[in-house]
């Protein structure tokens, strides 16, 4: 059988784990994108109180974020696809515990569905790390950029399906029949990671303790002011920048489009990432990806500044699809920077350093968008929160000079020796 070249676009497609990895991605982001606006929708409708949205981050966030160092700890020690296979069937029930709930949400209120989203929030903490470290065990280190660009892809493409569809499901079947077509996604995607082999784990370093463990995982990630640098870049942009908390508001108060329009909303930055993605699979940003990643994180802070501003609702889709479009190149850079710069039996724990980065912006940011828009007005809190955006990413630009002039390039990238060696000094300093 003919070898891959890592310069055709079709690469890593033509590996069938591979494509077992991204059928299961497809149905889990299905599920998550719809459950993101069936549950945001849903407690809005039962409160009409953005805070309420910024605590439903919360409440997610706590568990999530509090156990991804744990959860990383654990995927660099245990088999990673059981630890996927298990936390995605503990997922598939909270699904269903969600749909019986909203058989009577009135009498059973908003504490009820925040319980549940916390007990998917613990699942979530060690799911994150473990999927992100197993996904690189699927596909050779060559093909680590054609990979994430399709990961990315199909990921984008069916997220906006997913809201679309969890929309209008929700407006014309209800919020309990939503969450079983969820639940239904969720056992897809559990099916297809079973196809998947279990793949052999780096044996652990003796003697070495849980805390020494973590401790070590975040230290390497201190010491590469490139992976430290572009996860600090995305947490305060998306912490201060994201409108998607408030979404459900939009569409309810300011839009005036209904459910149905609100998964159009959340829809619309899967299609501009989308568009960015594809056209990375030919042209992928890796020459000069530093300057570039500083770029497109600017352009998503002014995009949501239009967005804030906007009240006709094809320009808030159009600059929501922008924000998405520059989201999409800086995802793609950043799950490279991800995969070439972790060492094997250190990827489960730098994806949980990641992890609460990202829970942080997402989560932690919907907190801090239901706060915002309580005290200034939801429209303030957004555009304000796109100023923000745009001055971290001129003081990181000073700050992190390696980031700036990074380049992801096959002749510059990080060798497996000096992998080793950064490894080395994290530890001694750990």
């Amino acid at each position: 059988m003919k070898r891959a070249r890592a310069s055709d676009p079709y690469a890593s497609l033509r590996l069938s784990e591979f494509r077992y990895w991204l059928a299961s991605s497809v149905f889990s982001t299905l599920a998550n994108r719809a459950l993101a606006v069936a549950i945001g929708y849903q407690i809005y409708e039962l409160t009409r109180d953005p805070l309420a949205l910024g605590i439903l981050g919360l409440v997610e966030a706590i568990p999530a974020v509090g156990l991804s160092l744990f959860g990383g700890h654990f995927a660099d020690r245990h088999d990673r696809r059981a630890i996927v296979l298990i936390t995605r069937a503990v997922s598939v029930l909270a699904a269903l515990a969600l749909a019986t709930i909203s058989l009577n949400a009135q009498a059973l209120g908003v504490a009820a569905l925040y319980a549940v989203i916390f007990i998917a929030g613990i699942a979530r903490g060690f799911a994150d790390p473990a999927v992100s470290a197993f996904e690189a065990q699927v596909v050779p280190r060559a093909l680590y950029v054609n990979a994430a660009t399709w990961s990315g892809s199909v990921g984008q493409a069916t997220a906006i399906l997913g809201p679309t569809l969890g929309g209008f499901v929700y407006a014309f079947f209800g919020a309990a029949n939503t969450y079983l077509m969820i639940a239904s996604f969720l056992a897809l995607a559990w099916l297809c990671m079973a196809l998947i082999a279990s793949k052999p784990m780096p044996p652990p370093t003796e003697g070495e303790s849980i805390w020494q463990s973590i401790k070590v995982g975040v230290s390497y990630v201190f010491h590469h002011q490139i992976l430290v640098g572009s996860m600090a870049l995305d947490l305060f942009a998306v912490l201060f920048g994201g409108a998607i908390a408030l979404l459900p508001i939009f569409a309810s108060d300011i839009l005036q489009v209904g459910p149905q329009g609100l998964g159009l909303l959340v829809a619309a930055p899967s299609v501009g990432a989308l568009i960015a993605m594809l056209w990375s699979t030919r042209y992928p940003p890796i020459k000069n990806a530093g300057k570039i990643l500083f770029g497109v994180v600017a352009g998503f802070g002014v995009s949501i500044i239009v967005f804030a501003l906007s009240r006709n609702f094809l320009l808030s889709l159009f600059a929501l699809a922008l924000s998405g479009m520059f989201d999409g190149i800086s995802m793609v850079i950043r799950e490279t920077i991800l995969r070439l710069y972790s060492p094997e039996h250190l990827r489960g724990r730098i994806a949980a350093v990641q992890w609460v980065f990202i829970g942080s912006s997402n989560e932690i940011g919907a907190f801090e968008s239901g706060v915002a828009a309580r005290v200034l007005g939801v429209a303030p809190a957004v555009w304000l929160g796109g100023i923000v955006t745009l001055i971290v990413v001129g003081v990181t630009f000073v700050l992190a000079p390696q980031l700036r002039a990074m380049d992801l390039r096959p002749e510059f990238a990080p060798t497996l020796q000096e992998l080793e060696q950064t490894r080395i000094e994290s530890a001694t300093d750990a």
